[in-house]
């Protein structure tokens, strides 16, 4: 039976060679360190259908930490311990890696799937509407323009 995978990662493909007006051979996927072995290898699947070779599949707290030269660092000699902080729209997660001799390894994660900036932006809102309705005895809850004018 032929697995079915979601064209979004070929969409994104598709959007990025048009960017660069040129063709994308290879890449290098990013997927959340408590992912599985199933879940990673159905990652490169998608990307063998969607096109490019996936050179490699790497964790994202592992990108974060390169991304920001870390494993660069000279100040920074023999092993050195990180921890990724990873607050995203939907999502919260943590990370602690160590870096020795430009090898990464995570040495734990944990996070919550169900937490992430729009939960802060929520309360925010939620607060300051609150906060509206006490000082000015009305409740702009209802009201899209309101909000917006007053948060």
């Amino acid at each position: 039976m032929r697995k079915k995978y979601h064209p979004w990662y070929s969409q994104r493909c598709e959007k990025l060679q048009a960017y660069l007006e040129s063709t994308v051979k290879n890449a290098v996927v990013t997927v959340p360190a408590y992912f599985s072995d199933s879940q990673r290898k159905a990652t490169i699947d998608a990307g063998a259908i969607a096109g490019p070779n996936v050179m490699r599949v790497m964790n994202e707290p592992t990108a974060a930490a390169v991304a920001y030269g870390l494993d660069k660092r000279s100040d920074c000699a023999g092993e050195q311990n990180i921890f990724v902080f990873d607050l995203g729209g939907g999502t919260f997660d943590v990370s602690i890696l160590t870096i020795k001799d430009n090898v990464f390894q995570v040495k734990a994660t944990a996070g919550n799937t169900h937490l992430g900036g729009e939960d802060f932006d929520n309360r925010m809102v939620n607060y300051f509407v609150q906060e509206f309705k006490r000082k000015n005895k009305v409740d702009i809850s209802g009201n899209s323009k309101a909000l917006r004018t007053a948060c």
